[in-house]
Order: structure tokens, then C-alpha cells, then sequence
């Protein structure tokens, strides 16, 4: 990713964010642990990005994120390398490029890390797509390890009370596949406090990224990119709030100082789909030198997008709710309802949306969107192809161009 110590890639020495340092001691301190996991009598569940964490985190498992992983990989510019000794393995390069990059990595401890530590288990949730689950099932039989899948229905307008049914039965299921591989019992007291911790973390990272609502906005869309590992990796540990109350105060005193992200603020953006990890850099000094700020991103927001369906006073039984109705397994009106109101909470003048041909569940209705957005808030869209880890699917001079008339098309609707 890009230099995370800046808003802007050429921005000075006052918009260096001071939490950084404290970051990168955190993913440093749990990677470490994550590695050493065997010499400690702890156990390591891999998990994706959407799954249930809090439960691992009560029966001190420690979570591991292939995803963020891939995240890293791009940032190291180790994807297209990684993608393509996958296709040499046999995957299809229209595969997700975090799924083949992941694969690729297993066999050779590759990445930047030295590859990720073996799984004791593998917890799965199809809330973010289907690609997850024969990615997951690769994984276990490469390891020899049990596999757990959460299952949850795709919701197009609502939650039915036999879909709540559904899915709570399955996290009682996840329970029992805990005990069974931790060899003792679930303190349900426990798993109420680490509960009660994520709802608190969510809350903070909301208010976060709520701060970009100020213009000029004092972090932008990359630097949320970069400050999100806490609430997907240490969701519900009390680090998250010691941390995110840290940057909030931080934020708080740019705002009072009048510190923006971005120099020159004339252009706010709202962000669609992952970033392009690869080039990121290159896309926030590109956008600032053009007065542009990614004010807001649909990706750091569905972190904190399920906060409505749950009740901290009883985690256990909203949680079926609050994992299901996650933006990427929203039916696409809600998906666009949502973008509208960032667009407006926010106010955008533009929305960039990256049509990701790695995540085919975020960018497929892409384009439907965009007609909703143009129809209902007048606001241009500006659409990139490229993927989120291979860049081999990246074209400089092309996005470039496109941004260029874009940003004209922005500077004459100002006029």
C-alpha cells in the first residue's frame, strides 16, 4: 500500500499521521505471536475477512487473514509474480488474485512475511463471496486441517426470520466446532465482553472515518486503507480501542488546526470497491495533484456498516443478523441506497468505482449502480479496470488519462 505516514504520497511533514509507528508495532507484535503460536501452546485459525472473529478472540485462538495477507503481498508488489505461479500450478488467471496469490504462497512460505503460520483450523463465511469456500478447501487438504463453513444467505431485501434461524443455528454449530478443536468449553460470559468490545471498536472506526465529513477532510481513503488491519484483525480485543481512540485524537487536532489531507482540497471523492494495493501511492499523489481527496470508501466503511442489526447486550444472538447483512451480501438496490448516502453524508463530487476483475461480487453490478448514482444525485462516475493484486492488469497511462478527464469534467461542473 502506499506510504501510510501521509495523506497525500507528497504531502509535508505536519500531515504525517504520529499513530502510524504505533500500528506498525501492533501488526508487528501479532504476527510475531501468530508465527511463534506452536512454541506457546497457542492455536492459529485462519478466517475470512468477514467471518465471525469474536468467538476465536474468547477462546484466545489467534485469527489469521489470508486476505489481509494478500493486501500485504500487493502492497509489496508480489502479486502478479505469486498469481502467475499459480496459473503455472493449474488456477485460472480470472480467479480471485488474493485466493491465487494465497495458494501460491502455501507451498513455498512466499509473501513478504515469509508465508503466513500453519492453520490449526480454517473458519470460512461466505458473506463476501463464493470463491472462499474451494479457496478454503484447498487450504485445509494442503494442511490437514478441520474446516469449518458458515453459510449465509445472500439478502436481496431483508432478513427472514428463517434466515436468522438459519444462520444462528450455524454459529451454535461454530461454538461446538471450537470446543471440539480447543478441547474445553466456550465461556459464554466471555464471548458477551469480546462482543461487547467489537460493537465498541465498530463505533470508533465509524467515528473515524466520520471525520472526513469535515472539509477539508484531515485523512483520506488511503489512509483508512491502511489503519483498518486493527478492526478486521483484533476485532473485539481491547488494542483496537486503546488504538482507534488514539488516531481519533489525532484527527480531532488536525481538524482544530485546519490540517487537510490533502493540501488544496477542491475535489471530494467516495472510493467503490477494494483498492488497487499495488498502487496505491501512485493513485493518491495522482488524485492530489489534482486538488482531488478520496474523501470516503465503501471498503473501510463495511466494517462498521452491520452495527445497526446488533445489540451489544446480547452478541450472540444478533450476530446471525449482523454478519449476514454485510455490504457484499446486500441484494445491489441496497447497495446503491448506500452509496447515495455516503454521497451525501459526505458530500462527493464524484465517485470512483475500481471494476475489480478479481471481485466479481463487489464490481458485477457496478454499472447499475452508477445509473442509480447518475439518476439520483446528478454526481459523474469515473470507472477504472484493474484488479486489486496483479498488475499485471494495471495500465498507468490509461487510468491516468481517464482521472485527467475526469478531474476536468469535475473542474467545468464547478464553473
Amino acid at each position: 500500500m502506499g506510504d501510510p505516514s501521509t495523506g497525500s504520497g507528497s504531502a509535508p511533514e505536519r500531515r504525517k499521521f504520529k499513530a502510524v509507528k504505533k500500528m506498525k508495532e501492533i501488526m508487528t507484535a501479532y504476527y510475531i505471536d501468530a508465527k511463534t503460536a506452536a512454541e506457546t501452546d497457542k492455536k492459529v485459525a485462519w478466517i475470512t475477512s468477514g467471518g465471525p472473529v469474536e468467538p476465536l478472540i474468547a477462546m484466545d485462538v489467534i485469527p489469521v487473514y489470508p486476505e489481509n495477507h494478500g493486501a500485504m503481498i500487493g502492497a509489496a508488489k508480489m502479486g502478479d509474480g505469486l498469481c502467475q505461479k499459480a496459473e503455472e500450478m493449474g488456477y485460472s488467471s480470472d480467479l480471485c488474485s488474493y485466493a491465487t496469490a494465497d495458494i501460491a504462497c502455501a507451498p513455498i512460505n512466499g509473501g513478504p512475511i515469509g508465508g503466513l503460520p500453519k492453520p490449526d483450523m480454517l473458519v470460512c463465511c461466505n458473506n463476501i463471496c463464493g470463491t472462499v469456500l474451494k479457496w478454503y478447501e484447498i487450504q485445509a487438504r494442503h494442511f490437514g486441517a478441520p474446516l469449518f463453513i458458515l453459510d449465509t444467505p445472500v439478502c436481496h431485501t431483508g432478513f427472514a426470520p428463517e434466515a436468522r434461524d438459519y444462520v444462528k443455528a450455524q454459529l451454535e454449530g461454530f461454538l461446538s466446532f471450537l470446543e471440539v478443536q480447543c478441547g474445553r468449553p466456550l465461556d459464554r460470559q466471555r464471548l458477551q465482553q469480546v462482543g461487547r468490545l467489537s460493537v465498541q471498536g465498530q463505533r470508533l472506526w465509524q467515528r473515524i472515518l466520520d471525520t472526513s465529513c469535515h472539509r477539508p477532510a484531515p485523512m483520506t481513503a488511503f489512509d483508512a486503507f491502511f489503519h483498518l488491519a486493527l478492526i478486521v484483525t483484533l476485532r473485539g480485543t481491547q488494542t483496537v480501542i486503546d488504538y482507534y481512540n488514539e488516531l481519533h485524537a489525532e484527527l480531532q487536532a488536525r481538524i482544530k488546526a485546519g490540517i487537510g489531507a490533502v493540501e488544496k482540497e477542491r475535489f471530494r471523492l467516495l472510493w467503490d470497491n477494494l483498492p488497487i494495493w499495488h498502487r496505491t501511492r501512485w493513485l493518491s499523489e495522482t488524485l492530489a495533484s489534482h486538488d482531488a481527496c478520496l474523501v470516503a470508501d465503501t471498503y473501510t466503511s463495511a466494517w462498521c456498516g452491520s452495527l445497526r442489526y446488533i445489540d451489544e447486550n446480547d452478541y450472540l444472538k444478533t450476530m446471525a443478523e449482523a454478519y449476514s447483512r454485510i455490504y457484499l451480501n446486500l441484494g445491489i438496490d441496497q447497495m446503491g441506497e448506500m452509496l447515495i448516502q455516503m454521497i451525501d453524508k459526505y458530500q462527493v463530487h464524484g465517485v470512483v468505482m475500481h471494476s475489480n476483475r478479481s471481485c466479481k461480487p463487489y464490481s458485477l453490478g457496478q454499472y447499475d449502480i452508477q445509473r442509480m448514482i447518475q439518476k439520483r444525485c446528478q454526481v459523474p462516475v469515473l470507472m477504472l479496470e484493474a484488479d486489486m493484486l496483479d498488475a499485471r492488469k494495471f495500465s498507468e497511462n490509461q487510468i491516468q488519462t481517464r482521472i485527467e478527464a475526469f478531474v476536468e469534467m469535475l473542474d467545468g461542473r464547478r464553473r
